[in-house]
């Protein structure tokens, strides 16, 4: 039986986003209305995503299999290894991973066409908005309601989906509610608490006392100040001390991205990194970040992103920059370096601390960070691993 919380698909908007903690029932519920839509009179085609998706066969199919057995409907659905069919409707569910397996670049999602509902099942794991945008746009389908469903576990505020759909509606985070061209559904195993076992509550209840923080994040499904499991933990807010040599790293960009310069010291008796965040910011020329580089690092030593060699031969016949030491497992091995210290940031670098308190792993078995929160951190990482690997620096070289 649903919570009537859930029963909102028919509301007159385009967008539905269902937060919510453990146990709320909230992506069970939208298969099984999914499943629903399937059913009734008009025809759908409903693409059904994760961000990454290695086997729908193994993961997802299994779960609606559940929801379909429970219905008694297994007479009218046809099963694949990445679709559900609807005999009666010819309606259908289509699974897809948004990024490949590897988790490293966007899937070839085909069968766009004709798209009525897209449901984005563990949403808070879309970190790329303009992806989001593209695969919105094809949702378009004439003569049909077209509805975009987000289901997810609150992320952090920096998330675009709580940016977008929160912050700038004026949208308070767990809030039932229509506003504009979304609904919103906000849930907690209150609402799923008849279908939860006794030890489930139990372990619900001890973390509570024991885990405060963890509860309100996991449970009630509030949305934090800082990201889960974050790769960089032992940094806080100090003076920027010059010890030894000055060196900065640079990274690139231009309309979304920011281009970035991260000033950096090294005491490596006692394994500390001074970091300055000098400059973060979009659109910049190539004569602008010359003139910027001129302003903040004079004469020292710039260790630029070497994805962007027409750019550096440019900014070096003015200013010293050199390329960074790049190649397979360079980025895994960079924040290995970093790990190894304690850093300590100025309180102005205020994006670069945005960026630490957002940058986490993608898959943490597989070392694998999020393609996101990382553009002074990569140029942070640029800057130290080259004092670190580069023994031409005097003081600093390999053990």
């Amino acid at each position: 039986m649903l919570n009537e919380k859930f029963l909102i698909l028919s509301n007159p908007t385009r967008y539905f986003i269902y937060t919510g903690g453990r146990g709320s029932g909230k992506s069970f519920a939208v298969s099984t209305l999914a499943l629903m839509l399937t059913i009734s009179k008009e025809r759908h085609k409903i693409l059904f995503t994760r961000y990454t998706l290695r086997s729908a066969a193994i993961s997802i199919i299994p779960e609606f299999k559940e929801k379909i057995d429970l219905l008694n409907y297994n007479h009218l659905f046809h099963i694949t290894k990445d679709e559900i069919i609807c005999k009666e409707t010819g309606s259908k569910i289509l699974f897809r991973g948004i990024r490949t397996s590897s988790g490293d670049q966007t899937a070839n999602l085909k069968s766009l066409q004709g798209i009525t509902t897209w449901i984005i099942d563990e949403a808070e794991e879309m970190v790329d908005e303009d992806i989001f945008d593209k695969i919105d746009l094809s949702v378009r389908q004439q003569g049909s309601r077209n509805r975009v469903i987000m289901i997810m576990n609150p992320a952090t505020k920096e998330h675009w989906i709580y940016q977008r759909f929160f912050e700038s509606k004026g949208v308070q985070a767990g809030s039932n509610l229509v506003k504009g061209n979304t609904t919103y559904c906000h849930t907690t195993y209150l609402d799923n608490v008849n279908n939860l076992s006794d030890s489930y509550i139990g372990q619900i209840n001890e973390m509570k006392l024991r885990r405060p923080d963890r509860y309100k994040h996991t449970i009630e499904g509030a949305w934090l100040d800082k990201a889960e499991g974050v790769i960089f933990t032992d940094w806080s807010i100090g003076e920027f001390q010059q010890v030894g040599k000055v060196v900065f790293g640079q990274d690139y960009g231009f309309s979304n991205d920011p281009s970035t310069l991260v000033k950096t010291s090294i005491d490596k008796e006692n394994k500390v990194i001074y970091i300055q965040l000098c400059f973060y910011q979009t659109k910049l020329t190539t004569s602008e970040i010359l003139q910027l580089n001129k302003k903040f690092a004079a004469d020292n030593l710039i260790v630029g992103d070497s994805a962007e060699p027409r750019l550096i031969t440019e900014l070096s016949r003015d200013c010293n920059v050199v390329p960074a030491i790049k190649g397979q497992g360079s980025i895994t091995f960079g924040i290995s370096l970093l790990q190894d210290y304690d850093l300590v940031i100025t309180e102005d670098s205020t994006e670069l601390i945005k960026e630490l308190n957002n940058y986490c792993w993608l898959e943490k078995k597989s070392q694998t960070p999020v393609d996101n929160f990382n553009h002074a951190i990569d140029a942070l990482r640029y800057a130290v691993s080259y004092q670190l690997q580069n023994p031409n620096l005097g003081e600093y070289h390999i053990y």
